[in-house]
């Protein structure tokens, strides 16, 4: 079984707790977790896909055959796709220092 790949950030969210931790003036921090989904159109997707990863190191032609064929599979799906998200956010309350 594969770990969610939220788990890999998770060394980022305990480093950035401790910092909060560290500076001594907030409340033990808190980790939010906040699910959502976004539907994309083909063209938007397509307009997106070039940004993520490795993506970004390929040359016009390489690049060109992946997004049709991506283009390809997203039409046979119905021409959008819905993609989930997770919004992370780490908390704390600044305690007062009067």
């Amino acid at each position: 079984m594969t770990k969610p790949a939220l788990d890999a950030y998770q060394p980022l969210f305990d480093k950035i707790a401790d910092g909060i931790r560290e500076a001594g003036a907030f409340s033990e921090p808190e980790q939010w977790q906040f699910h959502w989904n976004h539907a994309y159109t083909k063209d938007e997707w397509l307009d997106q896909l070039p940004t993520h990863g490795t993506l970004t190191q390929l040359t016009p032609g390489k690049l060109s055959k992946i997004l049709d064929g991506v283009g390809a599979a997203i039409d046979a799906m119905g021409g959008s796709l819905n993609m989930p998200y997770t919004t992370v956010a780490v908390t704390a309350k600044r305690i007062s220092t009067d």
